[in-house]
């Protein structure tokens, strides 16, 4: 899994690239972090169109770093998401909990 992060005016878009599983949850939260603590970020964007697999440990990273965006008033966005990992997050029913868009 390759992650790196991007300032886009105001969104701090985390891109990822692989399998996102438990072997990638430090790099995740390192990832994510620095945004919930920049004041110039209003919101924060992961961007899954690389993304071929995840599984529930990924789906609790998610649920953790929504959960820290919160309480930073932060909204969560899912970007590009396709394929299996559409059909995984449909059926956690992630569209209740985030904003997922395809661009």
């Amino acid at each position: 899994m390759a992650i790196n992060v991007q300032i886009l005016d105001r969104a701090g878009r985390i891109n990822m690239h692989g399998r996102f599983d438990f072997q990638v949850h430090r790099e995740f939260k390192e990832a994510y972090t620095p945004l919930l603590d920049n004041p110039a970020v209003r919101e924060i964007e992961v961007e899954m169109s690389k993304v071929d697999y995840l599984d529930s440990s990924a789906l609790g990273m998610l649920m953790l770093l929504n959960e820290r965006a919160k309480a930073v008033n932060k909204p969560v966005t899912l970007l590009n998401t396709s394929g299996v990992v559409s059909q995984v997050l449909g059926v956690a029913n992630f569209s209740k909990i985030f904003n997922i868009k395809q661009a």
